[in-house]
């Protein structure tokens, strides 16, 4: 199972699939969260999620995708796009220099 510790998180991919902008303002929203932490967001589709990636935030529906596409990385599933409580944890994470798995 991969893990990273929240000081080595330097990029959050954020992947989607369904191309109806609601993984887009989650992207917007952690961009603005993890900015002071000097963590940058993207926002990818699932089966272009970067090789270097370490950090994956995508729906649930996405996961198994998404772990195929970046088996290296730490992929954390969301069920709803806004408040969801996967999107604290990861916050969390960095904030507190945690370890954070898939």
């Amino acid at each position: 199972m991969p893990s990273v510790n929240g000081s080595d998180v330097k990029r959050v991919i954020v992947a989607c699939d369904a191309g109806m902008g609601s993984s887009v303002m989650v992207a917007s929203t952690l961009r603005t969260k993890l900015a002071k932490y000097g963590v940058e967001v993207k926002h990818t589709p699932v089966d272009e999620i970067p090789g270097d990636a370490n950090v994956v935030l995508c729906h649930q529906g996405l996961a198994a995708r998404a772990k195929s596409t970046a088996p290296g990385a730490v992929v954390v599933p969301f069920a709803i796009f806004m408040g969801d409580p996967a999107f604290t944890k990861v916050e969390n994470a960095i904030a507190n220099n945690q370890v954070l798995e898939s």
